[in-house]
């Protein structure tokens, strides 16, 4: 057997050796060819430099709660011919990006924010024109593009970029993350018809285990306001020197030159576990800004949790071989062995197909947990990453009655569908509360954490084995109750205006209430916030904003500002992109100086440098990230046989995968009416009917709930109401329980407020007391969430349902 695989090998070898290069361009030029990335292959031709970028360094300056980070990356042309270098890397996905320049020996060019099209446009201007030039795009939140165009033979040149963010803590922890590469992406989709936005996926990867060509070296000054407890870094070796009790600086050991690899994670608290609560105002020269954190309450404990419904989507693809799915094995196994008989779980394993364990959720009863482990313990790895499939199975799957349901998904986030992963949790809003865990020395944070955002959940990373079950602790605690609710603002006599956000969620952790915002006129009053602890008690916290003074150091306030205001549009583009809400993120990063989806930095020198020819262009190898294993880029070993020849591009083919065999759930009392039906898997059209023929029968009896009609005002997208009540249906034909009898229609008003929040909700049928199917109904609507009204007011609908056999 060894010695055919062998013999194959060789023979694919043989054949991309002596194929001829017409050949080869001809099948890249295939329709089939998709978004894939691909090994790098280092080129014979001494006279081209396929590795430009040199060295990135990065310095930190973290005052307070807001860190100001200046990345500066070095391009040099040790080849002879002239380049344009592209460059995919990451950075926070927090960051708002204000500043660029280019150094070019003596000269400094200041970049310029230019609307994205007028940007590139300038820089393919100035790169035909021979002049040396740079352009910094976005792809995503967190994924941006840097190409530096004619790169002369021993050219060294510079490029410099700023953002800021705050640090928000967790547990009165800090956080600062530096990521350091980007992971690779799966994508089916045809690179031919693929979006200026996308194309960067298909991406050039060094093979697995080889270091990053280029050094990094960080710099980190740490100026806290309060004395600092303790400073840690796990993810690389760190020199830590104090210069006072609330001063450090913290600098890269020399010996992790290479550690481009991995997220540079540092974290530190401060003495007595306090945070920096309390105000920061700036005043600017036509806008004043301001930011509130105000610590809330402690945790409290509680005699009673109430059981609740588990469904964890697992990532078992490609990517996932090795480290990171060895991480999640542990995590889950922490946490799925300690559920209470009282809950119920089930789990999905997704890679190119999605699998699911059980029909229905399954009591956590010890043989039931034995064998989820099993399951588990048995993937190994292997396939494409189809996330959205495997969430839409969990989000359809039946209810179980009097359960809250929580999906929590752990991946390491390599895939290129993040706004539709966005669309599909935010339209199942209010069916289940969603946590996302990821999982990886260099995860897609952007997915995590705009999954937990727009889910209303929390975001969890995991970057090594050991943190496994103090996170999944920490998760247990988080969810058992919020120790904030209720939450409400009293600004008083201070004149606020454009709040970010408008209305305060309930805090889960044991983190900061944050708002941002601008005031008019000299700051006054005082700021009041309230709420409900976890112990049912009244909570209060002030802040006298005459004592606070403008200072020019929290500058930063109106990016933070701006950043929060265009993540928020964002997310409700990906939802229903608009003309008005592109044009409102366009101005905002324009006014602010601000990197956006729409927006970019370019700078263009004046002199003519590159006098005949073109420059070659270069896709600057990613490493890939520590512990990800080659199958990311599809590395089985024939592959990786091919990927060393002298072929310049091979897309490589996912695996097939089935992670699932079949499962039998534990005989006991409450799973007896479960384990008749058998495993279904996702894509099977059968699935929905392997239950008895009379219950068949029962359900045709049944009536149904459907939507008969929505008023409501003009000016408002009436399509995207419906859409999202319809939404909703599914949900609301789980409230039905027994004959409606007298019901011949449900008509509820209820009112979507500025935030696009659903509030007071009635029916609208002439009783005065309420059924429980209305009921039920109602607690359905209350959780649904809208675009913001435009005009800045409350809207209130009308929504009529109908009941249909």
């Amino acid at each position: 057997m060894r010695k055919k695989f062998a013999t194959a090998t060789l023979l694919i070898l043989a054949m991309a050796l002596v194929m001829p290069p017409s050949a080869l361009a001809q099948s890249e030029k295939t329709d089939d060819k998709t978004l894939s990335p691909y090994f790098f292959v280092k080129s014979d031709d001494p006279q081209l430099d396929q590795l430009p970028l040199k060295s990135t360094s990065i310095d930190v300056n973290i005052a307070g709660v807001i860190a100001d980070v200046t990345v500066s990356q070095v391009y040099k042309n040790k080849g002879k011919r002239p380049l344009e270098a592209v460059y995919i890397f990451p950075a926070s996905a927090r960051a708002a990006v204000y500043g660029m320049k280019m150094r070019i020996g003596e000269r400094t060019i200041t970049a310029k924010i230019r609307m994205q099209e007028q940007a590139r446009k300038e820089y393919e201007q100035a790169k035909q024109a021979g002049k040396s030039a740079s352009l910094l795009e976005q792809h995503r939140p967190n994924v941006f593009q840097m190409n530096v165009a004619n790169i002369l033979p021993e050219d060294v040149i510079t490029v410099e970029l700023k953002y800021t963010e705050m640090l928000v803590p967790t547990d009165a922890e800090y956080e600062f993350v530096y990521p350091t590469v980007v992971g690779p992406r799966f994508s089916d989709r045809k690179a031919a018809g693929a979006s200026a936005t996308e194309k960067w996926v298909a991406n050039p990867y060094l093979t697995e285990g080889k270091k990053p060509t280029n050094t990094l070296d960080i710099r980190t000054t740490l100026n806290a306001g309060l004395p600092i407890r303790d400073i840690s870094c796990n993810t690389h070796k760190v020199n830590v020197n104090y210069k006072g009790a609330d001063t450090a600086k913290i600098t890269l050991d020399p010996s992790e030159s290479q550690g481009g690899n991995r997220d540079f994670i540092l974290k530190y608290r401060l003495a007595g576990s306090r945070i920096q609560s309390g105000m920061l105002l700036y005043e600017g020269k036509e806008e004043n800004f301001f930011q509130i954190m105000l610590q809330p309450p402690k945790r409290v404990k509680i005699s009673r949790i109430p059981p609740r419904e588990y469904i964890f989507v697992v990532d078992v693809s490609g990517s996932m071989n090795g480290f990171p799915l060895d991480i999640s094995k542990k995590f889950l196994k922490d946490l799925i062995s300690t559920l209470r008989p009282t809950d119920q779980f089930n789990v999905i394993l997704f890679a190119s197909g999605s699998n699911v364990m059980n029909a229905t959720s399954l009591p956590a009863t010890s043989d039931n947990i034995r064998k989820a482990v099993d399951v588990i313990d048995r993937q190994r790895g292997g396939g494409g990453t189809h996330l959205l499939t495997a969430l839409k199975k969990a989000l359809a799957m039946s209810k179980t009655e009097g359960l809250a349901r929580t999906i929590v998904t752990v991946t390491d986030g390599f895939v290129a569908v993040e706004p539709q992963v966005f669309d599909m949790i935010r339209n199942s809003l209010g069916d289940a509360n969603m946590f996302a865990f990821g999982i990886g020395s260099s995860v897609n944070r952007h997915l995590i954490e705009g999954m937990a955002r727009v889910g209303m959940g929390e975001p969890f990373i995991i970057t090594r084995p050991e943190q496994a079950p103090a996170v999944a602790e920490k998760f247990r605690q988080l969810i058992q109750t919020p120790v904030l609710t209720n939450i409400k603002l009293d600004y008083g006599k201070f004149e606020a205006y454009d709040v970010e956000p408008l209305g305060i969620p309930d805090v889960l952790a044991e983190r900061p209430v944050i708002v941002f915002g601008k005031y008019r006129g000299k700051p006054k009053g005082t700021v009041r916030l309230t709420g409900i602890t976890g112990g049912r008690k009244r909570y209060e916290k002030s802040v006298a904003v005459s004592k606070v003074k403008p200072l020019e150091k929290n500058s930063a306030l109106r990016y933070l500002w701006a950043r929060h205001r265009i993540a928020l549009l964002a997310d409700y583009n990906r939802l229903s992109s608009t003309d008005e809400r592109v044009k409102e993120v366009t101005n905002l990063g324009l006014t602010y100086n601000l990197m956006t989806a729409y927006t970019s930095f370019v700078a263009v020198d004046t002199q003519k440098r590159l006098k005949e020819g073109q420059a070659v262009t270069v896709k600057q190898p990613l490493p890939l990230p520590q512990g990800v294993s080659g199958y990311a880029v599809g590395g089985s070993a024939q592959s990786q046989l091919i990927g060393r020849s002298k072929m310049k591009h091979f897309a490589l083919p996912s695996m097939a995968s089935n992670p699932m065999k079949a499962y039998q759930p534990a005989p006991t009392e409450k799973s007896v009416k479960l384990k008749a039906e058998p495993p279904r898997s996702i894509g099977d059209d059968t699935a929905a009917q392997t239950s008895s023929t009379a219950k068949k029968e029962d359900e045709k009896k049944q009536h149904r709930i459907e939507l008969a009609g929505i008023t409501m005002p003009g000016g408002w997208s009436k399509n995207n109401v419906e859409t999202i009540v319809k939404s909703r249906l599914g949900s609301i034909n789980q409230c039905y329980r027994k004959p409606l009898e007298k019901h011949a229609k449900l008509n509820f008003i209820f009112t979507v407020d500025t935030a696009g929040r659903v509030i007071n909700v009635i029916t609208d049928n002439g009783k005065k007391k309420m059924t429980q199917l209305e009921k039920c109904i109602r607690e359905i609507l209350k959780k649904m969430l809208f675009a913001p009204p435009s005009g800045g007011k409350n809207v209130e609908i009308k929504v009529f349902f109908a009941i249909k056999t």
